[in-house]
């Protein structure tokens, strides 16, 4: 039997929500939709990261030439825009020897609007650089390897490549940063939703004093409820596979009570 506290602590959780804020930038299609008309809610999207890429003079103090590389190992398709915009910048033209590597087919494909894609030799995996294995071990004693990536790194393929021998180099080209949100300084929103430990991050680094109080965080992944917990915060919304496989769906569980 439920006690009166039970229930006051209860009816403090599960107040009802009318704003929701996505620390990401507004897809085509939202998957928030059907919700939003179902509980008469107002979603704004506001991307809390952003991507800024390093300046030619900033690049050449890393003291790396792409063109000195026979082989380029791409992990996303912004480590390729990265790559042929500092190319171009510094006046390099890559050989049209050079291997390329990427990680996905999706990003193979991308490739196309930089290179001439069927005289240039590029090879792709499914997710992983495990599925590329075969393919970089069978040129790893020829070829001199280059790795673009941002200040995050590409911690996986690195790894890979230090512990199978691989001559190789990382390329800072591009970083992660902070956006800035100092314009939601006096705006309030009944949830914020996450979906990495950056967002939660950028929102300590624009609102150092920021306090939960009755905002309501919807988090999705382990590591983000990690960096949650080591800020003293709580998540009241999260994804659950298999039973709640989606934000979508966690969001109406909890709205099916706060919002009846």
């Amino acid at each position: 039997m439920s006690t009166a506290a039970d229930r006051q602590n209860k009816e403090e959780m599960y107040k009802p929500v009318r704003t929701i804020l996505v620390s990401q930038p507004q897809p085509e299609r939202s998957p928030f939709a059907r919700l939003e008309k179902k509980y008469d809610l107002q979603i704004d999207w506001r991307p809390f990261i952003e991507v800024k890429g390093l300046t030619e003079k900033e690049f050449r103090k890393e003291r790396v030439r792409p063109d000195e590389f026979s082989a380029i190992i791409f992990t996303s398709k912004l480590a390729i825009e990265h790559f042929f915009r500092l190319c171009k910048a510094m006046r390099i033209e890559m050989s049209q020897d050079t291997k390329y590597y990427c990680m996905t087919e999706a990003t193979a494909n991308y490739l196309q609007k930089f290179i001439v894609y069927r005289k240039r030799k590029v090879f792709f995996g499914q997710r992983t650089i495990q599925d590329l294995a075969p393919t970089l071990k069978k040129h790893r004693s020829k070829e001199k390897f280059l790795l673009p990536c941002s200040n995050l790194g590409s911690e996986f393929v690195s790894n890979y490549l230090t512990e199978n021998n691989f001559d190789w180099q990382p390329a800072l080209m591009y970083r992660t940063v902070a956006a800035d949100l100092s314009d939601l300084e006096d705006v309030f929103y009944d949830v914020l939703i996450f979906y990495s430990p950056l967002g939660i991050d950028s929102l300590y680094e624009n609102f150092p004093d920021f306090k939960q109080l009755e905002t309501r965080l919807a988090v999705a992944g382990r590591k983000t409820t990690k960096a949650c917990e080591e800020r003293g915060l709580t998540v009241n919304i999260a994804p659950n596979p298999p039973e709640v496989p989606s934000m979508e769906m966690a969001l109406d569980n909890y709205m099916k009570i706060s919002n009846k």
